[in-house]
């Protein structure tokens, strides 16, 4: 090892956790330069994760820093680098996809993982305007990049974002003109390859439950879905009444009803699973034989249809691969600007 005039020092032993004595009693950016024999500049642009300082220095002087219990004073550091380190997550709490939110809080701290930045969350509930919380977030600089979800076409939140050039990411396409920064998942792709599954299996009259007309994503799976249905010339049905927000029990409702009808739906498709398992519900309480009488293709993203008997067609999405893929492009996007076509991912099915 080498100091910092390039002097060979030999290598270093560092102090367990806790039990360095210096000057100080608390680890500063001074005493992890000692201990690597780096520069202090060095040794801060390391810890910011900085490309071009090398992989093996930053991970080295990482590693130093975890051992004898060095922290950044983030006060300190907001104010000589205008940064907070902190990634904001504004989720909508929302009972249609089982682990939503845990799930993708999994992949975006994974990816966080060995870097600077910490992720908070930031709820936002339905009966207040969207904007509310990304403009609390901005106004206060509380975080250096916002992630959110459930997209919408003309989403107001890209809007002001992309106006501001505030970094940001989000669960979903829109429909302006402006490229923006996104992760999706093909639900156009999810919806033909269920109806076509459907349609192999047997069903004669298809059914989808789809999300609120407002998300973005509602769009694609209709146009999925009706794409199979056209090229097949086979008899479908979209319920009105209810849609992958609605409660269990509404749905079941719903559902049971129309499978008391003589022209009743064959085969269902759900996009989440909350709608599946209303969907499974209703036709026992029929009478029902799933597979048989009644067909169904769930999205799937939790383990619980493992779990299920019979077993249920199922088409996976991954939302922990989702929110890594966002914290990373997150991340991207605050140290590098890169090009917006290179901040863009779809999950394909």
């Amino acid at each position: 090892m080498t100091d910092r005039h390039g002097k060979d020092v030999g290598e270093r032993t560092v102090p367990k956790r806790g039990t360095y004595i210096g000057n100080d009693a608390k680890p500063t950016l001074r005493t992890v330069a000692e201990l690597t024999g780096l520069a202090v500049t060095t040794v801060s642009r390391a810890l910011a994760d900085a490309p071009q300082i090398a992989l093996e220095t930053r991970q080295r002087v990482r590693r130093v820093a975890e051992e004898i219990g060095y922290f950044p004073d983030r006060a300190a550091q907001r104010l000589r680098t205008g940064r907070t380190n902190v990634i904001s997550l504004v989720l909508d709490p929302h009972e249609e996809i089982l682990g939503y939110a845990t799930s993708m809080i999994n992949g975006i701290t994974e990816a966080l993982r060995r870097t600077t930045y910490h992720l908070v969350i930031t709820p936002h509930f339905s009966d207040t305007p969207h904007l509310d919380p990304v403009r609390h977030i901005m106004r206060n600089r509380m975080a250096d990049g916002i992630i959110f979800t459930r997209t919408e076409p003309s989403d107001e939140r890209v809007r002001l974002l992309l106006e501001r050039d505030f970094p940001f990411i989000c669960h979903g396409r829109t429909e302006l003109a402006t490229q923006h920064p996104y992760v999706d998942f093909d639900n156009h792709a999810f919806a033909y390859q269920a109806a076509r599954k459907l349609i192999a299996a047997g069903a004669t009259k298809l059914s989808i439950i789809l999300p609120p007309e407002r998300f973005t994503f509602a769009h694609h799976m209709r146009h999925g879905f009706m794409t199979a249905v056209r090229e097949e010339g086979i008899a479908f049905e979209i319920p009105k009444e209810v849609t992958l927000d609605s409660k269990s029990e509404d749905i079941r409702r719903v559902i049971d009803d129309r499978l008391s009808q003589p022209d009743r739906p064959d085969g269902f498709i759900c996009g989440g699973e909350v709608s599946a398992l209303a969907v499974m519900a209703a036709s026992y309480d029929r009478g029902l034989e799933l597979g048989r009488d009644v067909r169904l293709v769930a999205k799937q993203t939790s383990g619980i249809f493992d779990q299920i008997r019979p077993r249920t067609e199922t088409i996976y999405e991954d939302l922990s691969e989702a929110g890594a893929l966002m914290a990373r492009l997150l991340l991207r996007r605050i140290s590098e600007q890169p090009p917006v076509s290179e901040l863009q991912a779809l999950q394909t099915i």
